[in-house]
């Protein structure tokens, strides 16, 4: 006489939470449809528009973030470096290349949450009109915990991180063509274990 609601009770129950768990495993395992690559930085022009792919609106509800619509600028994100191998602050990066064309730009790491942050006084951000260049527009700038001459982005002194690359009033956010913009090169100088 149980038995049939008892199996009904944990038919349920399991559809229920795998159907969740399944949903959790796509959000972590996709950023969502309309990601546009450019080596290892990833952007969403269409995330904050009606064209947004279902993916990307439920990475927008799930972090709770008010992204830039597509007139306003756009957010690029780098996890790896040119090789493919994840961002570590134990290890020291160089930046260098073309940034594109925007009005302004600025430029973070964001650590992991359960890493250690930047200790207080050492340039934690840097913008387009902050650091310095070469006569033709490009740049180079060290990525490391310890401190470097010349244009330099302090690192948490342990723990992954995510380097975010915003650009405001910038083409490149309503651009179709958007693959072909030069992006900056990422590439690793040494780590704490080489």
């Amino acid at each position: 006489m149980l038995k049939t609601p008892l199996m009904v009770a944990i038919a349920l129950v399991i559809a229920f939470a795998g159907g969740l768990w399944s949903a959790l495993a796509t959000l972590d395992a996709t950023s969502g449809l309309s990601a546009i690559r450019i080596g290892p930085w990833e952007a969403f022009p269409a995330a904050q528009t009606v064209n947004a792919d279902p993916y990307a609106r439920a990475h927008r509800a799930r972090d709770g973030k008010l992204l830039y619509a597509s007139a306003e600028g756009l957010s690029f994100t780098a996890r790896t470096d040119a090789a493919g191998a994840p961002l570590d602050a134990a290890c020291t990066y160089r930046l260098a290349g073309m940034a594109p064309p925007a009005r302004l730009w600025t430029l973070f790491a964001a650590p992991q949450p359960d890493a250690p942050s930047v200790p207080a006084g050492r340039p934690t951000g840097l913008n387009s009109r902050m650091i310095l260049k070469e006569a033709d527009g490009s740049f180079a700038i060290t990525l490391s915990a310890a401190a470097r001459p010349g244009n330099w982005l302090a690192l948490p002194a342990s723990g992954r991180f995510t380097l975010v690359f915003d650009l405001f009033d910038t083409p490149a956010a309503n651009s179709t063509g958007i693959s072909g913009v030069p992006m900056p090169e990422l590439t690793r100088l040494e780590c704490g274990d080489d």
